[in-house]
């Protein structure tokens, strides 16, 4: 072996490896609390391994889905709050997958920083396994990268995969009608998109992330935030009772542009603003911002994160049952004939 002369090592140009893998090790009890069925080994491995059979299927269709968190990690990383980060990045995965109609098995996480602090990793990624454990889906998996020099200092980006099953042949939307039920779940905020929109209404205000919020309790950046709601669960419970024809997750593009993902060609929907109130967060973004109604309603998600499209003869039923799953749910309108989303009232 050649022997060098500066004695320069890894950790000269940045890169500590002692640190990530005292953070493999502070993450490990979170991620064990995180086992379902099918889990098969724990964190270190080169790959991760699942049994889709063990997990209870016998013809599985595989689902997958990534994400990030975008913008509003700038938000969390200039206050330091970060604890409900990584459930925004799990949930930005998961309810997408569940609008395939899967069930979401396991997850992997990607966090990359110039310098690592275990701490402030740990708290992210605990966040992850929160998220995770809510969805009944095993965090199994995942890198941190420690890129010096990529990154500016205390920066640090994010990156979801999550992976579903389905048995063959129960994939959605399916049968969507002329007539179906358009039912809402509320939102709990703005969830993880539009935040570059935010940012700008924030600035346009004069208004600092430790400032007072206008519209809750707490800081500015406290109220901006909570959590993407997580609605994996009853969205499977309503999928498994019956009478669900399609489901979509209201992210970027808003009901303007993620309900026709989920319409067949020559439907559209029908939609009556005055069927919900708006927010507090959304009242304040449009008049802080002058923000016109069109305009928030293919932004944000305006107080509804999901909407499930039903069976008329379920709506009801269905209705009843994600109520008792803890969710606010809104009789929004339905599918008619035509293309794309048409309002009807007013956004107040």
């Amino acid at each position: 072996m050649v022997e060098g002369k500066n004695g320069l090592s890894y950790a000269d140009a940045g890169v500590d490896i002692d640190a990530g893998n005292e953070l493999v090790e502070r993450i490990k009890p979170a991620a064990a609390a995180t086992r379902r069925p099918g889990t098969m080994a724990g964190l270190g491995g080169f790959g991760a391994l699942f049994d889709v059979k063990a997990a209870g299927y016998s013809d599985p269709v595989l689902v997958a889905a990534t994400d990030g968190v975008g913008t509003k990690l700038r938000i969390g990383i200039d206050t330091g709050e970060l604890d409900g980060l990584g459930i925004d990045l799990v949930a930005m995965c998961v309810n997408d997958l569940v609008c395939q109609g899967a069930e979401p098995l396991f997850f992997l996480d990607y966090f990359a920083t110039g310098k690592l602090s275990v701490d402030e990793g740990a708290r992210v990624i605990n966040g992850i396994a929160e998220g995770c454990k809510r969805s009944g889906c095993a965090l199994i998996g995942g890198e941190t990268a420690e890129m010096p020099g990529m990154y500016h200092d205390g920066d640090f980006d994010l990156a979801g995969f999550a992976v579903g099953a389905m048995e063959r042949g129960t994939e959605l939307p399916k049968g969507v009608s002329d007539g179906d039920v358009l039912l809402g779940l509320a939102s709990d905020g703005v969830h993880s998109n539009g935040f570059s929109l935010v940012r700008r209404v924030a600035e346009a205000a004069g208004l600092a992330w430790g400032d007072a919020s206008p519209f809750s309790d707490g800081t500015l950046g406290q109220g901006l935030l909570v959590p993407t709601r997580l609605y994996v669960q009853p969205a499977l419970a309503a999928i498994r009772a019956g009478g669900v024809r399609g489901l979509a997750h209201i992210t970027g593009g808003g009901l303007t542009e993620n309900l026709p993902r989920i319409l067949p060609d020559g439907l559209g929907a029908q939609i009556d603003l005055s069927a919900w109130s708006l927010p507090p967060v959304f009242k304040w973004l449009a008049q802080a911002g002058g923000i016109t109604a069109p305009e928030m309603l293919k932004t944000f998600n305006c107080g509804i994160g999901m909407v499930l499209v039903v069976d008329p003869a379920r709506a009801d039923e269905l209705s009843g049952l994600l109520g008792q799953m803890g969710e606010n749910v809104v009789a929004l309108g339905h599918v008619v004939p035509g293309a794309g989303v048409h309002y009807s009232g007013n956004l107040t």
